[in-house]
């Protein structure tokens, strides 16, 4: 069983205040994309992963940490050989590691007879990360709160050009950093709709690492170009794919990146229907 685990976009990213706790509330728009990583499933004895991610160690890994507490939860005795083919880049903003976490429930519900609801699958995934539902649940949506609070919405669809400029940005950094804005006024849907979108992360994340201003400056003579989540990667929107792949080819050399479409209903859905 190969199920996708796509992209995420932060379409926008506006932090309205932090909590007692030290968590910050904030205003975000996923949408998804088609393309990310991929995972097969294939019954075995025991839990196994592979490829091993370089650096980080097997009981760190979201997929592994995801499949034990699925068997925890359900007191499953089963196990699962679990291939990843990584395509998305760590500490890029584009949610790899809680996609991976998200499809590894998904598919291990799935591949295990457990019939767990979208609801309860959802509730284990919040206790690996705060973006782990919105995969899960599976549509665009606007968060609220810690980026818990989800209600569904229906973006534009466009083409999107994504580029890592080849840097790590480590989000803990950035939320703790007393730079980082933290007074956006909390606005409905509708109004952010209706505003000119951006990303409060991007101004500290520019500053902290140049390589992301660099290639968010270039992008941005050929589309309207943010950065996703807390960085590193930056997204510019093209209405066609040619125009987004004739930008791609003239990439700055050391960036890599990828043509995509947005999707406000995710590939991991669609891969389920076809099962």
């Amino acid at each position: 069983m190969r199920l996708p685990a796509p992209a995420k976009l932060n379409l926008f990213l506006y932090i309205t205040g932090r909590r007692p706790d030290g968590y910050h509330n904030l205003q975000t728009l996923f949408q998804f994309v088609d393309f990310g990583d991929e995972l097969a499933f294939t019954p075995a004895p025991e839990l196994m992963l592979s490829p091993p991610l370089p650096g980080v160690a097997l009981e760190d890994n979201l997929i592994i940490r995801a499949a034990r507490l699925l068997q925890a939860h359900t007191g499953c005795p089963q196990g699962a050989h679990i291939h990843l083919t990584k395509r998305l880049p760590m500490g890029g903003g584009l949610g790899g590691g809680s996609s991976d976490a998200a499809t590894t429930l998904v598919g291990l519900n799935r591949l295990w007879r457990l019939g767990l609801a979208k609801h309860e699958l959802a509730d284990l995934g919040r206790q690996l990360g705060a973006d782990v539902p919105v995969f899960i649940h599976g549509h665009a949506a606007f968060a609220e709160g810690v980026g818990d609070i989800f209600t569904a919405a229906s973006p534009p669809e466009p083409w999107y050009l994504v580029l890592n400029p080849g840097v790590e940005v480590a989000t803990p950094a950035i939320f703790n950093d007393p730079a980082l804005p933290r007074n956006s006024p909390v606005l409905s849907l509708e109004q952010r709709l209706s505003s000119p979108w951006q990303n409060d992360c991007e101004g500290l994340v520019k500053m902290r690492h140049p390589e992301v201003a660099k290639l968010l400056s270039w992008l941005l003579e050929y589309a309207p170009s943010r950065m996703t989540g807390t960085g590193a990667c930056v997204f510019g929107t093209f209405d066609r794919r040619e125009a987004a792949e004739q930008a791609l080819k003239k990439a700055p050399a050391g960036a890599r990146g990828f043509v995509a479409k947005g999707c406000n209903r995710s590939p991991l859905l669609t891969a389920l229907d076809a099962l």
